[in-house]
C-alpha cells in the first residue's frame, strides 16, 4: 500500500492531504479566500499567492496530525504543478520539492486537469478506462477521452470562457456575489429558465467545441435593459449552460465508441442541473454515468494525492526541476482551435 502527501494550489485554494493506494482519505485540510477576493468579483493573482504562502505550512502540518503520520511514512509527493495561475502554482511545487528533497522521497508533479479527470476513481474503484469525461471548470471547459493516466485524447476545448468563467462573469453582472457558481445556482431556483431569450452557442453544429462568450454578452443586455428579474436571468443563464454542455456532449458520444461510462469533474460538476442533465443523457445511452461527490468537484487536494497514487504505480515521478506551468494541456497533440484555444 503506497500514502501519498497531495498538495494543491493552482488558484484560490489551498489544500494539504494524505491518501492512500486503498482509497482512504486519511486526512484533508482545505483553506479557502472567497473573503479577500469577493470585493474583486474574481481571483487576484497576486492576493491569491501570498494566501497559499501563508497557510500551506500549517494545513500540511495539520494533516500529518490529522492523520497520525509523518512525513517519513510517506511514499511520495504530489503536487499541482499546473496549469493554474503561476504565482501559486509555484508555492504549492517548490513546497513539494523541498519537502521530496528533506525526506529522500519522489515528487510526482501533478497536472491539476489529470487531478480532476482522475478524481473519479478515487470514489470508484471499479471505474474502467476509456471514459468520457467533460471537464468543467472555472478555468477549462473539455470533452476528452480518458484512456489511461497520463493518456487523454482531447474531443472538444472552448474556443473562449470557460463554463465556470461564464458562471462567475454573471454573478458579477448581476451583483450576486462571488464565488458566482453558487451563487447564481441560489437565486436560479426561484427564477423561470424560460423568461429571458438567450442564445445557445454552437448547440447543433457539428463543431465539437464550446463558447459561451456570446451567453455572457447576452446576459449583460439582458440585465442593463431593465426588463427581468436577477432570478430570471440567472435561471435562463443555468438553463442555456446545461443546453450548451448537453449538446456538445452528446456529440461527442455519438463520436466516441467504446467509453465504459460517462463522466463529469471539475468545479462546474457540483451544480445540481448540471449532474441531473448529464445523468438523463448518459441513461439515455445506455452508459454509466459517474460523478465525483461535492466536495471533490471544486478544487482539492485529494484527488491531486489520487492522481499521484496513479502516477506512482505506474511508475510515472518527476526530478525536482519540475517546471511551474501556467498552460499545461492534457492532450499537447490536439490541433489548434480558433478563438482563444489557449485553454486546451
Amino acid at each position: 500500500m503506497a500514502l501519498i502527501l497531495g498538495l494543491e494550489s493552482s488558484c484560490d485554494e489551498t489544500a494539504a492531504a494524505l491518501v492512500t493506494s486503498d482509497r482512504r482519505v486519511l486526512s484533508h485540510k482545505l483553506a479557502g479566500q472567497e473573503a479577500a477576493h469577493a470585493p474583486y468579483g474574481g481571483v487576484v493573482p497576486e492576493i491569491a499567492a501570498r494566501a497559499h504562502a501563508d497557510v500551506l505550512a500549517p494545513l500540511i502540518s495539520a494533516a500529518f496530525e490529522e492523520a497520525g503520520v509523518t512525513l517519513a511514512d510517506v511514499d511520495a509527493v504530489a503536487a499541482t504543478a499546473g496549469p493554474g495561475l503561476i504565482g501559486g502554482v509555484m508555492v504549492g511545487l517548490v513546497t513539494g520539492k523541498a519537502l521530496a528533497h528533506a525526506a529522500g522521497k519522489p515528487l510526482i508533479a501533478v497536472n491539476h486537469l489529470e487531478g480532476h479527470a482522475l478524481s473519479p476513481r478515487l470514489c470508484e474503484p471499479d471505474l474502467a478506462f476509456p471514459y468520457l469525461l467533460l471537464l468543467v471548470s472555472g478555468g477549462h471547459c473539455q470533452l476528452l477521452l480518458v484512456r489511461g493516466v497520463g493518456d487523454h485524447v482531447r474531443l472538444a476545448t472552448t474556443i473562449d470562457d470557460a463554463a465556470g468563467e461564464a458562471f462567475d462573469k454573471t454573478a458579477k453582472l448581476l451583483g450576486l456575489g462571488f464565488p458566482g457558481g453558487p451563487a447564481v445556482e441560489r437565486a436560479a431556483a426561484s427564477g423561470d429558465p424560460a423568461a429571458v431569450p438567450l442564445p445557445r452557442p454552437l448547440v447543433g453544429s457539428g463543431e465539437p467545441h464550446f463558447s459561451f462568450a456570446g451567453l455572457k454578452s447576452a446576459v449583460a443586455r439582458a440585465a442593463q435593459s431593465g426588463n427581468y428579474r436577477v432570478e430570471d436571468i440567472a435561471a435562463s443563464f443555468s438553463k442555456a449552460v446545461v443546453d450548451c454542455l448537453i449538446d456538445r456532449t452528446r456529440l461527442a458520444l455519438s463520436r466516441t465508441t467504446g467509453a465504459t461510462a460517462l463522466v463529469v469533474a471539475g468545479g462546474v460538476a457540483a451544480n445540481t442541473g448540471v449532474r441531473d442533465a448529464l445523468q438523463s443523457l448518459a441513461h439515455g445511452h445506455d452508459l454509466r454515468f459517474v460523478a465525483p461527490p461535492l466536495w471533490l468537484c471544486t478544487d482539492n487536494a485529494a484527488m491531486i494525492a489520487w492522481a499521484g497514487v496513479e502516477r506512482f504505480a505506474a511508475g510515472l515521478t518527476d526530478p525536482l526541476d519540475a517546471p511551474a506551468r501556467a498552460r499545461w494541456p492534457l492532450d499537447p497533440d490536439a490541433a489548434p482551435v480558433r478563438g482563444a484555444g489557449v485553454k486546451a
